[in-house]
């Protein structure tokens, strides 16, 4: 029976993957991992946390204002808002730029990794976990990003929360940062998941190490 793993219910060091990556060079990520007072601390671009106060600039981010849980910047003269530990980037084209072969994250103020992302070609949020078998998500998650997941092969599907059904299917490519992989498998699950789990079928193909906060995933083939 195929595995779902869910996160929050193993050691975070159990948990790979999903807060902000090496993007392609022409797009800037960033992450709001916590606040000190009036000051934001930001991830830039796979970085170590820095404290930024209202007005200054770090690594071309520059943050505009800040309030509970969420924050605005500027960069390349683009307003977005950050909100707590979710991923966002600037600039850059989705389906531009993958030849890379090396993914770095950094951990979130929960401990987890997290990371944006595409799954043919539409952008989604990760966090990637070892407990589970293949990428996995919800029926409301595959809706979004347009995946017939009818048309996949019924699975009974093992989950924290009991034996649920599924489908099993392929996915195009899937792409972290400027790395991209094709001919994934993948499960659609009838259950409300919180995140899009990155698990084993593309966990696989690369090397992988923890370098104190970071995750580092190295391409093998």
């Amino acid at each position: 029976m195929l595995r779902l793993g869910m996160p929050g219910l193993r050691p975070a060091a159990a948990l790979v993957l999903a807060c902000a990556c090496v993007f392609a060079q022409a797009q800037t990520s960033m992450m709001l991992t916590g606040t000190i007072g009036s000051r934001a601390i930001l991830i830039v671009n796979g970085g170590a946390p820095k404290t930024v106060a209202v007005g200054e600039t770090f690594q071309g981010v520059k943050l505009v204002s800040l309030q509970a849980e969420q924050a605005v910047v500027e960069s390349e003269g683009k307003r977005i808002t950050l909100r707590m530990d979710t991923p966002a980037s600037i600039g850059g084209g989705g389906g531009s730029g993958a030849g890379g072969n090396r993914i770095v994250l950094p951990a979130d103020s929960r401990g987890h990794f997290m990371t944006q992302g595409t799954i043919n070609g539409r952008t989604v949020n990760f966090m990637l976990d070892t407990g589970a078998t293949t990428v996995a998500m919800s029926a409301a998650d595959a809706t979004r990003i347009g995946l017939d997941y009818s048309k996949g092969t019924p699975v009974r599907i093992n989950t924290a929360n009991g034996v649920a059904a599924g489908f099993r299917l392929r996915l195009n490519s899937v792409r972290v940062g400027d790395v991209e992989v094709y001919d994934v498998d993948a499960i659609v699950s009838e259950q409300s998941m919180p995140f899009i789990l990155l698990g084993n079928s593309f966990i696989n193909r690369f090397s992988m190490r923890r370098d104190a906060d970071q995750m580092v995933l190295e391409k093998r083939f």
